[in-house]
C-alpha cells in the first residue's frame, strides 16, 4: 500500500514538473535572454523581494543580459531609455497591474492603486489644485518652514546633548508630522515628542504585512489568526487604520479659520460637483497612502542627501556657502535659484531616490516588440530607476555622486562642446524619474521638492562643519518597495 502512494506521489509530482516544462517551451517569452531557471519559475525573484534586495537582483540581471531580461514566466524587466519612455508616455495603453491593487489596505482602489485609466484621472483631478506648486506655497509653505526648523533644532539639541545625533530618526519625523498636517488636519508631534505614534507604527506593519501578502497569501491568511499582537496587527490593520483615518473627514469639514483644516477640505467640496464624490473610505483610504507616499520617501532622501553631501567635505563646504548668503527670510522661490541646491536634491534623488524599484504594466492587446523581441498582450513588463540611473550611456561615472552633472558648465568651451554638453543633459533629464513618469508621476512632486529644499538649506545652515560617522556598509539600500538603509540611522558628529 505504501508502495502505491509513492507511486502515485511521485507520477503526480511528474506530471507537475511535465506541465512546467512543456508551457515553458511554448511560452513566447522564451527568446527573451535571462536566466534560464525563469523559464520556469519565479522563486528566485520572490525570494529578492522578501529580503529586500529586488532592485540589487534584477540590476544585476540587465549587467549580465542587456536592456531586455525576463526575470519571471510572465514578467519581463526593460532598462532603456526609449522603452521606458514608451511604457511610461502620457496617454501609454500600459496601465498598472493587478500588483498594485494588492497593496490596498481594505481593498478599496485609491489614486495610487487604480488601474483605469479614466478613473485616475478623475481623481487625480482632484488633487491637482490641492497639490499644485502655488497652492501649496501659498498654503502650506508656513507649515513646512515651522516643521523644518524644528527638526534642525532637535538635531542640533542631540548634538549638544550626546555628541552624535542620527539625522534619519529626524528627518523620518519631519516628514511624517508634515504629512499628518495635510491629510489629517493635526501633527502625530513625532517631532516633539521624539517617538512614533500608534498610527505610524500600526502602518508600517500593515505595509510588511501587504508585501507578504502580494508574494506569500497563504502566509498571511494563516497569520491574521495567530495569536501574536505584532502579527495580527501586520495582517489586520485595516480597522485601525480605518478608525484614525476618520479623523481626515472630520478636519475636512471644518471651517477655513480653524487650524484643522486639511486638504481634503477643498477637494470634498469640488468632488460634490462631478460624479468623482469622495466618499469617507475613499478619504481614509488616500490620507493613508499620501501619508506612506510623503513620509518615508522624503525622509529617506534627506538622509541619504546629507550622508552622501558630507562623505564630500569640498561639496559640502561649496553648499554651505551658497546657503548661508541667503537672507534669513528666505523662502522656497527662492531656494529653486540656488544652482548647487537644486543639483545636490536631483543628484541624491538620481542615485537614493526612496522608490527606485519595478514599475509593473501589463502589455496592452495586440503585443508589443522591444529590442527585437514580441511580448504578448497581458504579459507584466516593468521598469526601475534604480538601473536606468545608472546606465553609464545616460550618465558617465554613472555610480559616482557629481552634483555637476546637473549644472551648465559653458566656461571656456567651444560650442560644439556646449551642444554635446546640453544633449548630454537632454537625455539625463529625460531619464531622471524618481518620482515616475507620465500621467502616473508622483502626486506629491511638489510637495517633496519644498520640503527637500527647505530642509537642505536649513541643515546645512545650522549644522555647518558636521561629519558624518556612519559608513557606507550601514548606508547599503534593502529594498522592501522603498529603500532605507540597513542600518536603519545616519549618524553625524560636531567636528572636533
Amino acid at each position: 500500500m505504501e508502495g502505491r502512494i509513492g507511486t502515485y506521489v511521485a507520477l503526480l509530482v511528474g506530471l507537475w514538473v511535465l506541465q512546467h516544462v512543456l508551457r515553458a517551451f511554448k511560452s513566447p517569452l522564451r527568446p527573451i535572454p535571462g536566466p534560464i531557471y525563469t523559464n520556469f519559475t519565479r522563486l528566485p525573484l520572490k525570494i529578492s523581494i522578501i529580503t529586500g534586495t529586488r532592485i540589487h537582483y534584477i540590476h544585476a540581471l540587465h549587467q549580465k543580459y542587456g536592456p531586455i531580461v525576463r526575470i519571471a514566466p510572465d514578467e519581463v524587466s526593460l532598462s532603456s531609455l526609449a522603452t521606458f519612455k514608451e511604457i511610461h508616455r502620457v496617454g501609454s495603453p500600459f496601465l498598472k497591474t493587478e500588483w498594485y491593487a494588492k497593496f490596498a489596505f481594505d481593498r478599496r482602489p485609491g489614486v495610487f492603486t487604480m488601474s483605469n485609466a479614466r478613473e485616475h484621472a478623475a481623481r487625480r483631478k482632484l488633487f491637482a489644485r490641492a497639490f499644485s506648486k502655488s497652492e501649496l506655497r501659498r498654503v502650506w509653505e508656513p507649515v513646512v518652514r515651522e516643521k523644518v526648523g524644528v527638526a534642525v533644532g532637535r538635531i542640533r539639541e542631540e548634538l549638544e546633548a550626546e555628541g552624535v545625533a542620527d539625522v534619519l530618526k529626524w528627518w523620518m519625523f519631519l516628514a511624517t508630522d508634515v504629512s499628518g498636517r495635510l491629510m489629517f488636519g493635526e501633527s502625530f508631534d513625532m517631532l516633539k515628542l521624539g517617538k512614533k505614534n500608534e498610527y505610524i507604527r500600526v502602518l508600517e506593519v500593515a505595509l510588511v504585512g501587504s508585501g507578504i501578502n502580494v508574494e506569500l497569501p497563504w502566509l498571511g491568511t494563516i497569520g491574521r489568526h495567530l495569536p501574536l499582537p505584532t502579527v495580527k496587527t501586520m495582517f489586520r490593520a485595516s480597522d485601525y487604520l480605518m478608525d484614525y483615518g476618520k479623523r481626515a473627514i472630520t478636519n475636512s469639514r471644518a471651517t477655513a479659520s480653524q487650524t484643522s483644516r486639511n486638504i481634503f477640505a477643498g477637494m470634498i467640496e469640488e468632488s460634490e460637483k462631478t460624479d468623482a464624490t469622495l466618499d469617507e473610505v475613499d478619504v481614509v483610504t488616500e490620507a493613508g497612502n499620501l501619508i506612506v507616499a510623503g513620509s518615508d520617501t522624503t525622509a529617506i532622501t534627506l538622509t541619504y542627501l546629507v550622508w552622501a553631501v558630507l562623505s564630500q567635505p569640498q561639496l559640502q563646504r561649496a553648499l554651505e556657502e551658497e546657503v548661508q548668503q541667503l537672507d534669513d527670510g528666505f523662502d522656497d522661490a527662492a531656494l529653486e535659484e540656488l544652482p548647487l541646491l537644486n543639483a545636490v536634491i536631483m543628484e541624491t534623488l538620481r542615485l537614493y531616490g526612496a522608490a527606485p524599484g519595478s514599475l509593473p504594466r501589463a502589455t496592452p492587446a495586440g503585443g508589443v516588440t522591444f529590442h527585437g523581441h514580441f511580448i504578448p498582450a497581458g504579459v507584466t513588463v516593468s521598469t526601475q530607476s534604480y538601473t536606468i540611473h545608472r546606465d553609464e550611456a545616460l550618465y558617465a561615472n554613472a555610480e559616482r555622486f557629481d552634483p555637476s552633472r546637473w549644472m551648465a558648465n559653458n566656461d571656456g568651451q567651444q560650442q560644439q562642446q556646449q551642444q554635446q554638453q546640453q544633449q548630454q543633459q537632454q537625455q539625463q533629464y529625460m531619464a531622471f524619474s524618481p518620482f515616475g513618469a507620465g500621467s502616473r508621476i508622483c502626486l506629491g512632486i511638489h510637495l517633496a521638492w519644498m520640503e527637500l529644499r527647505l530642509a537642505t538649506a536649513e541643515f546645512f545652515r545650522q549644522c555647518g562643519g558636521v561629519k558624518v560617522r556612519t559608513g557606507w556598509e550601514e548606508m547599503k539600500m534593502e529594498n522592501y518597495f522603498l529603500i532605507a538603509p540597513v542600518g536603519h540611522r545616519c549618524e553625524i558628529v560636531r567636528d572636533s
